[in-house]
This record gives C-alpha cells, sequence and structure tokens, in this order.
C-alpha cells in the first residue's frame, strides 16, 4: 500500500486514505516501514503534526496504539517526543507490548562454517531477523538483516539458506558462539557486517570496546 500524504488538514478522501493506512499497520510490514520512512522524512513541525493528528485519530481505530508508535518512535531521537510516543503506548493494550521468546534457527556446513537465523519479535506479530554465516573461531563471512518482518514471512525450521537446511535450535549456545565468532573477527582486524551492530544488545557486546580494545 502507498503511504498516503502527511497528516494536516485534510479532505475527507485523503483523510479515510491516511485512516485506511493507519490500519494497515498492525499487520503490514511494508506499511510499517514506510511509515517510518515518511516520519524520518519529516521536519520538527510535521511530526508534531503527525503525532497530534494519531492522538486525535487513535481512538476511533480498531488498532492498538503500539502499532501506530512503535515504527516511529523506531527512528525518532527527540526525547520529548520520545516520551509522548512511550506514554501513548501505555494507555494502550500492553500485551501487545510483552515480549516473546527469540527463536534461533542454525545449520552446519562442510568446513564447519555455520549459517544462523535469529528471529526476534518487536511487537505484535511483527519480528526482525539476523541472518548470518560464519567459522566460530575465524569470524563472519557474510551477516545481514530484515529490521522488520511480519511473523508469518519469518523463517521456521527446514529453511535453506546458501544451500543449508536450518534447524530449530536452543538460542543460548547459539548466541554464545555468535559472541565468540565476533571477538574472533575482530582480533583478526576485521571490520564487523553492520547487521551485527543493530543486534549488539543480543550478544551482551559493547563493540566500541571490541572495535578499540584500549
Amino acid at each position: 500500500m502507498n503511504e498516503p500524504q502527511e497528516p494536516g488538514n485534510p479532505e475527507p478522501r485523503i483523510l479515510a486514505a491516511w485512516r485506511e493506512w493507519l490500519g494497515a499497520l498492525a499487520n503490514d510490514a511494508d506499511a510499517a516501514l514506510a511509515a517510518a520512512d515518511v516520519y524520518a522524512g519529516l521536519a520538527p513541525e510535521a511530526r508534531d503534526a503527525w503525532l497530534d493528528a494519531l492522538a486525535e485519530d487513535a481512538p476511533d481505530l480498531s488498532v492498538p496504539l503500539v502499532a501506530l508508535y512503535a515504527p516511529l518512535l523506531a527512528v525518532e531521537a527527540d526525547p520529548d517526543r520520545r516520551a509522548r510516543m512511550e506514554a501513548a503506548i501505555v494507555l494502550g493494550d500492553t500485551s501487545a507490548w510483552r515480549g516473546r521468546p527469540i527463536r534461533a534457527l542454525s545449520g552446519m556446513a562442510r568446513g564447519g562454517a555455520r549459517v544462523v537465523a535469529l528471529v526476534q519479535p518487536v511487537y505484535l506479530r511483527f519480528v526482525r531477523v539476523l541472518w548470518c554465516r560464519y567459522l566460530p573461531d575465524e569470524g563472519f563471512f557474510w551477516a545481514r538483516h530484515d529490521c522488520l518482518l511480519s511473523e508469518g514471512d519469518a523463517p521456521r525450521s527446514g529453511a535453506v539458506v546458501d544451500g543449508i537446511l536450518l534447524e530449530t535450535t536452543p538460542l543460548t549456545p547459539v548466541v554464545e558462539e555468535l559472541a565468540h565468532a565476533i571477538l574472533a573477527h575482530r582480533r583478526r582486524g576485521r571490520e564487523l557486517p553492520a547487521s551485527l551492530r543493530e543486534f549488539a544488545d543480543l550478544f551482551d557486546a559493547d563493540f566500541e570496546a571490541i572495535d578499540d580494545p584500549r
């Protein structure tokens, strides 16, 4: 779905399209990503107008408040606007914001290389996914991530990546092995893939310290 124009004082047709788009934010990952992209490109005054429009329209929508605000919160740095959004989310159904377990999938190639997918719930039925291939004692061949997917589109046991069959695996040993591979990668003087930094919280890793071991 193409995003409508930014909120302001729209005519009824545009207002209907705006509300239809907001309704899609609860189950359409593309719509949520589009909302984040559009909001990120707005000037401060337009961002305030967007939040004003959400405050006005949200009570008339059958959409969890977290679905309306979470995409914007992901790209907002201003503390006042962040506080406003977080307060609005708290007013909604907090169960929509509760975490679910992270899932790990892994497989092994000839020569010992691992291929892993970590599926991390974000909110509602949305997840983000880290994909990577690595040798535990040497580092990473590649890493990439999907920042937002509908859970139904996330990988499951039986997925094939780089010709490797992935199966559900206990999370803790996978995360520990990935953390070990991160250190091995940096000890070889190699730049860490940017996608790993997006998931630094999973590895309990201080990437700045890793990059500058002094």
